[in-house]
């Protein structure tokens, strides 16, 4: 029971600031208003949110990134400069320490062009060797690992007017727990019961449980179009990304191209897999703040994502990094690539999107026995 408490305190404080924060704002609001008089758009709100599933069960295997789920809010836009205080105050403290920790992410700030957003996430991932009948310690596969955390993010989109170029940058910092506190152990018990799937047997020599921590830069940029479609009708875009992640989950540097081609292209910077570090939940082309029932037209396309990542730090091939731990020979490059699809429309006045795609992924470690693909799916909504 002693085990469960942090995240089960850790739920509920979760749970408590979706309901929190708009009550918060609207206390914000009011002392900003006696001082700063903050305009209703500078408040964020929530305008929607994804929930994403990830499991290789869905290619036929059951090891290595063997589930991963999601859970994301986005506010609506915040256009211009940003005013920080008149944010909710555990906002406010986040984008006060991303300042700190970047102070050149809000420059050029009287760019009439950038919109901004902030993101709230919740997920876990786990990740299991090949073999689920064997109870001993399995030196040369993957150790059991879990994942829980929770993650704030800034979005920010701009026009480079001179070169045409859209851009959005995020930055996010992502707390969580490494270990049996993750609940990996029990949630994929629970899931593989339901299927009448084998559970796992060796999940007492997974990591120790130790506080996790990443912060991620991520820019993303594509020739500017305009409008909530890149062209009526079909059309194509190319999206490229560069990214880096810093902590215990995970410290690396990627590079990656996304091509996508289809009917009423969404303006937005495409569609990825989960990964504990930026969420991509742009800002939108036009502000969806007043707008919440005027989605985008209904359109479908396909895309193709690849991606190069060097890496430093992985926590589920190195191990715990305070406490000696179960470890493997992490690979220094992977590369990844994904095929999907992706439809977006309008139910009962509300937009809607689901992408669904395949992922390949090189092998990440000496003793792995080969590459890795799983299956993803995202559903999202504005509210």
């Amino acid at each position: 029971m002693k085990t469960r408490m942090p995240i089960i305190w850790l739920l509920v404080t979760l749970t408590c600031l979706g309901y929190l924060l708009p009550a918060v704002a609207e206390t914000d609001l009011a002392e900003s208003n006696r001082t700063g008089n903050c305009a209703t758009e500078d408040i964020p709100s929530f305008r929607g949110g994804t929930v994403r599933l990830e499991n290789d069960l869905f290619t036929g295997t059951d090891q290595n990134y063997t589930s991963g789920i999601g859970f994301t809010l986005a506010s609506h836009d915040i256009p211009g400069e940003l005013r920080i205080e008149c944010l909710p105050t555990p906002i406010r403290l986040h984008a006060q320490l991303i300042r700190l920790l970047n102070p050149d992410f809000w420059s050029n700030s009287d760019n009439a062009a950038a919109n901004q957003n902030v993101v709230l996430k919740f997920g876990q991932s786990m990740y299991t060797p090949e073999d689920y009948s064997r109870t001993d310690l399995i030196t040369d596969d993957r150790p059991y690992a879990g994942l829980l955390y929770v993650g704030l993010a800034w979005n920010r989109r701009r026009l480079d007017a001179q070169s045409v170029v859209e851009m959005l940058d995020t930055r996010e910092i992502t707390l969580g727990v490494i270990g049996p506190w993750s609940l990996a152990e029990p949630a994929q018990n629970l899931v593989h019961d339901a299927i009448g799937s084998n559970r796992f047997l060796g999940w007492e020599h997974q990591l120790e449980n130790e506080p996790a921590f990443q912060m991620a830069l991520d820019r993303k940029y594509k020739v500017y179009r305009g409008g909530d479609v890149i062209l009526p009708g079909f059309s194509n875009d190319i999206i490229r990304s560069i990214g880096l992640r810093v902590g215990n989950i995970e410290t690396s540097a990627t590079l990656g191209i996304e091509g996508r081609f289809g009917w009423n292209l969404p303006n937005d910077f495409g569609s990825y897999p989960i990964r504990p570090g930026a969420e991509n939940r742009p800002p939108s082309a036009a502000s969806f703040h007043g707008r919440a029932n005027d989605a985008i037209p209904s359109g479908v396309h396909f895309f193709g994502i690849l991606e190069a990542k060097a890496v430093a730090w992985d926590f589920s091939l190195d191990g715990n990094l305070f406490s000696s731990s179960h470890s493997v020979t992490r690979k220094p490059w992977v590369a990844q690539a994904a095929v999907g699809l992706s439809l977006q429309g309008v139910v009962a006045g509300r937009g809607y999107k689901l992408a669904v795609m395949q992922v390949y992924r090189t092998k990440e470690f000496e003793e792995q026995s080969a590459d890795q693909n799983y299956g993803s799916i995202a559903l999202s909504a504005e509210f």
